[in-house]
């Protein structure tokens, strides 16, 4: 009986037992929302930052700290978290909090100079590193915080001085190995990248992170194939590793299997509705296969999600200046956002800014009344003629009012006294540009960020040189395959230079390096760089290539009239020329291109004479011709050069390389 009893007892005891830990399972959420111990948050958080779920772990740390607001190994964790998300004002903030709470953590200072660096505090940086240094001589941490600051200065070959040294003391430190491969990647020493890249992966074989970067500088140097099998490994063994298979579609796209790359991007979307890169990524690969109509709506889906992506941005338009009818309202749509951004910067006297933006609004939609606006800037900025031809411009179009109609009457009377007019020739029709360039990207390049970076960033620059009036973007293919392929291409077309157009990003910072060379010969002619940070950066780094460009290149200009001792040429103020400059007047055909550098090269027997600016106009100037030798050899369409000395003319620039920032993100990434 007692017997019976007791197991009848168990039974209920056992059933009572589930039905209690399945009631405590199911309510754990709950409990753990309402958890009042530090503890519990603190080590959930820890948890988290194990499995690099950066979000949850952020917000473990911060319960804890409204638990416990002095618990400094929280404050600490927190700080780490901010950095890992990329939010480095956030994470200075907490680290400096933390230091306070343990004043005597190396490790904390180390986090401090490494978030000052990402901020571009470089100075601030340095000081604590050296601090560190004075103190702990060989602290990791502080030398891998030394060379991200080289890095971040520009003097990567300092790095590499460090990285190899630290190495000596830990050969087998997985962080130090990518290290030195990435930093030696990034300088084109591939053979070297490649032997540490190599020892990382014998000495750590099942690390998926290795394999990862192993992939990126595969990928960096060109060799897709490879690049793509070990992107395959790094998801073997983590297949949930988002930025192997983020990188791994971007191969598949440099590969020319844009199916694959576009399906790739779709799994990327379904683990994150938000991720705008792969929506990007998506949007170019459907462009590659011919739909355009659905690349674009896939690319206005990445523009709400990432709606300052410049690239994103860019990209789109360029689908409907290319593909949509000019009458399509959507273009006047994408229009308005630079046309209200143009009034914006007008209304901070940014005129520059204002003009670049009315200029790419007028792109898309050429009828829109918005021309009125940009006409009167023109005229602001000094260009009557400019701005009387817009004006006429919009009475063709059938946009003319009476005050618009009133404008032009006033400026053709108030023009009837300008050079051109005394001079009986039309602005619009003798004005071109005597330099021809071609603007290429080359496919090899790697693409971190974006997918198809340098063609973006090539394209964007190719459209700005459109309105530099001294030389001509040639209409040829931005995608080249090789740099011999891009040679071949310029030098068939019969252009004067090309330049070779690389983009290297991360989420801050845009790097552009255009490489010109002379089209004819294949050498060097100049390196321009440009580095920016933060809101539009694609922009303003690309306009300032093309104002490097444009002070670099000499001005070359025609005879176009003669009227004995007089000629006019076809540049004006508009183009640098003013009175009292003298220029060569060469015979037609004679002058040639340097071999190397930039620049022409002729003959004194080819001079013909000299000519002295008098009067310097809008579109064309005038003055004194002078002949030179015994007879007149000086005919219409000699061409005119400014007078340079043979030993003053430029010779192609060695240029400091600026910092690498898919480098500096990657390195941040090693933490």
């Amino acid at each position: 009986m007692n017997k019976k009893f007791i197991t009848a007892f168990g039974v209920v005891f056992f059933i009572f037992t589930v039905s209690f830990l399945t009631a405590q399972t199911s309510a754990a959420p709950n409990s753990a929302a309402q958890n009042t111990n530090p503890a519990f948050w603190y080590e959930r958080g820890q948890s988290s930052m194990v499995a690099e779920d950066w979000y949850t772990a952020a917000e473990s740390f911060i319960e804890c700290l409204r638990l416990s607001p002095g618990n400094a190994e929280a404050t600490a964790a927190l700080a780490e978290c901010y950095y890992q998300l990329g939010e480095f004002d956030q994470a200075l903030v907490w680290v400096r909090r933390a230091r306070t709470l343990s004043r005597g953590s190396m490790d904390l200072a180390n986090l401090e100079a490494s978030t000052l660096i990402a901020l571009g505090r470089l100075d601030d940086a340095s000081s604590i590193i050296t601090d560190i240094l004075s103190r702990e001589p060989y602290n990791k941490e502080a030398q891998f915080a030394a060379a991200e600051l080289d890095i971040a200065r520009g003097r990567t070959s300092d790095a590499v001085l460090r990285f190899r040294e630290a190495s000596r003391r830990y050969p087998d430190d997985r962080r130090l190995l990518v290290s030195m491969a990435l930093v030696l990647g990034a300088m084109g020493d591939y053979d070297g990248a490649r032997s540490y890249i190599e020892r990382a992966l014998v000495q750590h074989p099942d690390d998926y992170r290795v394999y990862y970067y192993a992939a990126y500088l595969s990928s960096r140097e060109g060799r897709i194939a490879e690049a793509s099998g070990y992107a395959e490994q790094a998801l073997y063994y983590e297949s949930g590793y988002t930025p192997a298979k983020s990188l791994l579609a971007s191969l598949r796209y440099r590969a020319g299997r844009y199916a694959d790359a576009a399906s790739l991007a779709d799994e990327l979307i379904a683990i994150n509705r938000n991720d705008w890169s792969a929506w990007y990524l998506k949007g170019m690969s459907f462009i590659q296969m011919g739909r355009r109509a659905e690349a674009l709506t896939i690319l206005s889906t990445a523009s709400v999600i990432a709606p300052d992506d410049e690239f994103i941005r860019f990209t789109l338009e360029d689908l409907l200046i290319t593909g949509a009818k000019v009458e399509d309202p959507v273009r006047a749509q994408w229009a308005a956002w630079h046309f209200n951004r143009a009034r914006d910067f007008r209304s901070q006297n940014l005129l520059d800014q204002a003009l670049f933006e009315y200029r790419r609004g007028l792109r898309l939609n050429p009828y829109a009344r918005d021309r009125r606006e940009y006409a009167d800037l023109l005229r602001l900025q000094g260009y009557p003629a400019r701005y009387l031809e817009e004006l006429r411009f919009m009475q063709d179009l059938g946009l003319g009012d009476t005050a618009l109609n009133d404008a032009v009457e006033s400026y053709n009377a108030l023009l009837g006294s300008a050079l051109f007019r005394n001079w009986g020739v039309d602005p619009v029709n003798i004005t071109k540009p005597h330099w021809k360039l071609a603007v290429f990207s080359v496919a090899s390049q790697s693409a971190f960020y974006h997918a198809d970076a340098g063609a973006v960033g090539a394209s964007y620059i190719k459209e700005l040189m459109v309105h530099e009036r001294n030389f001509l973007p040639m209409d040829l293919e931005l995608r080249q395959p090789s740099f011999s392929a891009a040679f071949r291409t310029a030098r068939e077309a019969g252009a004067d230079y090309f330049m070779i157009v690389s983009v290297t990003e991360n989420e801050r910072d845009i790097s552009i390096k255009g490489e010109l060379f002379v089209a004819r010969t294949g050498a060097s002619a100049a390196v321009f760089n440009a580095y920016r940070t933060g809101a539009d950066r694609l922009r303003n780094g690309s306009r300032n290539i093309v104002s490097q460009l444009g002070a670099a290149i000499p001005l070359r200009a025609e005879l176009i009239a003669r009227r004995s001792g007089d000629g006019l040429i076809d540049k004006g103020r508009a183009d640098g020329v003013a009175a009292g400059a003298v220029y060569d007047v060469v015979r037609r055909g004679a002058a040639g291109v340097l071999n190397e550098g930039i620049g022409l090269v002729y003959a004194d027997s080819d001079i013909v004479g000299r000519l002295t600016i008098d009067t310097a106009d809008e579109e064309v100037s005038a003055g004194k011709l002078v002949i030179n030798g015994f007879f007149d050899r000086i005919g219409i369409g000699d061409e005119v050069f400014l007078n340079i000395p043979e030993g003053d003319r430029p010779k192609p620039s060695a240029q400091i390389q600026p910092a690498d920032p898919e480098l500096r993100s990657l390195l941040r990434t090693l933490r």
